[in-house]
């Protein structure tokens, strides 16, 4: 008897349907898998002969073929168990009059017929609920992401008997019921504005940074506080929508790295140590292609302490990324488009020893030196930074001060009020923010007056300031508007927005 039963498969974000064909006949006792199955799926027979022993059904001692359905798609990873598990219960005919129309099988099994939790369920769920199914068996494991799903009935399920009663009909499993999306009002790995003791331009860089979806990069010598300034920056980012947790949640499920509460509530925080490679950096791997840590910062941060200290390769990777907001990522095992529109924010030295220009210290570089610390990061990559800010020693008495300061709640409200304007002004642009405005955008949006254009204009001649940078303080000078709730770009705006290219400035 020939059984069919529905699965899926990951292929980057998106889930493919795979139908698990059985056919039992007589013959020679064999156990063969056809489809292109990976180790892990091959594994599964082992897995499979175990669990219906242990869990007091029959493994059916025929010739069984087991076929995965298209053929010309690699099958990855162990979440084809319970799939492969009931398309042999039913091709031996132990599932007579089961109802499994319509129902797609997912989950990893033990030995002892429990079922384990799999990665990347939430986008298999998402595909599949668009593919027209509705009706799903999981690991109960899994429950805390799939109860995000709505319009959909998800049957958590902890072990292959449970499994088999349910679909039998004899003793049903309780759906999941639809969980409502809070955004974490706290956030968990940040650090408090009120905290920061002086560095008033880096504490307005900041403010206009998340304002606009802005790069950052801070200028200091070491223990000026960069690190905790870039701590601060989740604090001040505007709450998470449901559509945009359930994006980064899907990049965090295929990952592995999905937490309990099994939805990403808050804004990411990345911080990859500098000996990062530039796989795990932008993703990837030998046959399964995974999202690497600019996908994993979508929707949030990635942040590079000690900038000049990754690898240069690592780092010219970026380039792309930074401009498009998405990465394709091509290996053996497939090519796979993955999100990467994330927020950059970098701190470096400005010089080995790292006092260059400080106000206070004395700096033991030799020119050289310093030409070469700062070729580490290169032009066109700095170019694609819009805010670059010194940070320089704080006063003894500007630590010890008990002035209050504000918030980082206070300036969240005026960092909202900003990107509302600017999600109202492009709601028919397809994009959130200043930072991913494009040429016609800026033209539409960000007119100059013409002392503003004269002040652009001097900027760009005595800096040599590239058009990709002209661009850029022109979004910036946009996002200090809209924080000052002005409609137009004013002188102003143009010369704070060009007071943030230090690095154009040296030149």
């Amino acid at each position: 008897m020939i059984a069919k039963i529905v699965c899926y498969c990951l292929n980057g974000l998106e889930g493919v349907p795979v139908e698990v064909e059985t056919d039992v006949n007589k013959g020679i006792p064999a156990y063969d898998m056809v489809g292109l199955p990976d180790t892990a799926v091959k594994e599964s027979k082992e897995r499979v002969r175990s669990a219906l022993k242990n869990s007091g059904m029959l493994f059916p001692m025929n010739k069984i073929t087991i076929n995965f359905a298209p053929a010309d798609i690699r099958k990855e990873g162990a979440a084809f168990d319970l799939a492969v598990a009931v398309s042999l219960l039913k091709a031996s005919e132990q599932l007579v009059g089961a109802d499994l129309k319509d129902t797609v099988f997912l989950g990893e099994l033990a030995l002892n017929g429990d079922l384990r939790p799999v990665s990347g369920l939430l986008p298999i769920l998402i595909s599949a609920k668009g593919h027209g199914f509705s009706r799903f068996v999981i690991p109960a494991a899994n429950a805390a992401e799939a109860r995000y799903l709505g319009g959909a009935e998800i049957y958590p399920a902890c072990t292959l008997t449970e499994v088999v009663r349910h679909v039998m009909g004899t003793e049903r499993i309780l759906p999941l019921e639809t969980a409502e999306f809070v955004p974490h009002a706290e956030k968990k790995n940040s650090a408090d504005l009120k905290f920061v003791k002086g560095q008033p331009l880096a504490r307005r860089a900041l403010e206009i940074a998340v304002a606009g979806g802005h790069n950052l990069l801070m200028v200091g010598p070491p223990g000026t506080g960069k690190t905790m300034l870039a701590r601060c920056l989740p604090g001040i980012m505007p709450d998470l929508s449901f559509d945009e947790a359930l994006e980064i949640t899907k990049i965090h499920s295929v990952a592995g790295v999905l937490g309990e509460e099994g939805i990403v509530s808050e804004r990411p925080f990345r911080t990859p140590h500098h000996t990062a490679t530039t796989v795990s950096m932008c993703g990837g791997g030998n046959r399964v292609v995974h999202p690497g840590e600019i996908s994993l910062a979508h929707g949030g941060v990635l942040f590079l302490d000690e900038l000049p200290e990754y690898k240069r390769s690592t780092l010219e990777a970026l380039r792309q990324p930074l401009e498009d907001g998405k990465i394709t990522v091509s290996r053996a095992g497939g090519t796979v488009t993955f999100p990467a529109r994330f927020m950059l924010c970098a701190s470096m030295n400005p010089c080995p020893c790292g006092n260059y220009g400080s106000a206070n210290l004395t700096c033991s570089c030799t020119p050289a030196e310093i030409r070469a610390y700062r070729k580490k990061v290169s032009g066109p990559l700095l170019d694609r930074i819009d805010l670059q800010v010194e940070v320089d020693n704080v006063s003894y008495d500007e630590l010890v001060s008990t002035e209050k300061r504000e918030t980082s709640s206070q300036v969240k409200e005026r960092v909202d009020v900003a990107r509302n304007i600017q999600r109202h002004r492009f709601s028919q642009s397809g994009i959130s923010t200043n930072a991913e405005m494009g040429e016609r955008e800026i033209a539409a949006f960000c007119a100059l007056t013409e002392e503003s254009e004269k002040i652009l204009r001097a900027a760009f001649e005595r800096m040599k300031l590239s058009a990709r940078a002209r661009g850029r303080i022109i979004k910036v000078a946009r996002t200090i508007a809209d924080l000052d709730g002005s409609e137009e770009i004013l002188p102003k705006h143009v010369y704070e927005a060009v007071s943030y290219r230090i690095y154009d400035k040296m030149g």
